[in-house]
């Protein structure tokens, strides 16, 4: 289990040299709506310093779609921002206000394609949403396809479903952050999820080649045998047979000078 925080342009310019220590990761806001040009303006600064100061983080994007294709338009801008970047925890899709409009199917429907865009792209995605509006707004299958960032304040999260993190508070104090912030708990190993399918900017490390072994050689001499031979070169007379196949036919004949392979 971590303990974090979540920022944006509300908590101005963060003092990370205070902050570092003092939160275990920070989800940011990467911005908000259907174009790349609404970026959060503290986003640059917040993700510059979150990687300056080793701090794992991941983001947000807040919708306000009332269609599929809108939210499909949040996805593609929210990619264009991220491009890029590294991020050891999700990237979520923050489905509140108007974004809650519509019914449950449609709310589904909207989360599922934005989530289902990032995905494509290589993102690790996420819903932010309230309990109340998981447990009414969200069918079953999309909480259970993605991760789920639940708020709930008061000390106790009233929701059923499976949660990656919860957003505890939003009065939360933590050094070099002046006023409040929200604080969450996560608790799945994103940081280690994430980078081993090689997502959120994190490319799969290619697989290394198994090292060829070094061939060696060795001269027959008088009076070698294979048994000989093979002990001293901590092999097997059936290992030599199979190394030199069609050299030796005969296990019990062997010549001076000939050159055969022991490993």
């Amino acid at each position: 289990m971590k303990n974090g925080i979540d920022v944006s342009y509300a908590q101005g310019n963060i003092d990370y040299d205070r902050l570092r220590g003092h939160t275990d990761f920070v989800i940011m806001r990467a911005g908000f709506g259907r174009y790349a040009s609404q970026t959060d303006t503290c986003f640059k600064r917040n993700y510059s310093l979150c990687k300056q100061k080793k701090i794992p983080c991941g983001a947000y994007w807040f919708s306000y779609a009332q269609s599929e294709k809108e939210a499909r338009q949040e996805a593609r801008a929210c990619i264009k921002v991220l491009k890029g970047k590294k991020f050891e925890y999700p990237i979520y899709y923050d489905v509140e206000g108007t974004a809650l409009l519509g019914g449950a199917d449609k709310v589904s429907a909207k989360c599922r394609a934005f989530c289902d865009t990032l995905e494509r792209a290589g993102y690790f995605a996420g819903i932010y949403m309230s309990a109340s509006p998981l447990e009414t707004l969200l069918d079953d299958s999309t909480r259970k396809r993605y991760a789920i960032w639940a708020a709930e304040y008061g000390g106790v999260l009233n929701y059923s479903g499976p949660v990656g993190m919860w957003q505890n508070s939003s009065s939360g104090r933590v050094s070099g952050i002046a006023g409040n912030v929200d604080t969450d708990i996560c608790y799945e190993g994103y940081p280690e999820i994430i980078k081993k399918a090689g997502l959120n900017g994190y490319g799969k490390a290619a697989a290394k080649k198994p090292k060829q072994k070094k061939k060696k050689y060795y001269t027959v001499k008088a009076g070698d045998t294979l048994t000989a031979i093979a002990k001293r070169f901590g092999t097997t007379v059936d290992e030599l047979m199979r190394l030199n196949k069609g050299k030796i036919k005969n296990r019990d004949l062997i010549y001076k000078g000939m050159k055969i392979r022991v490993k």
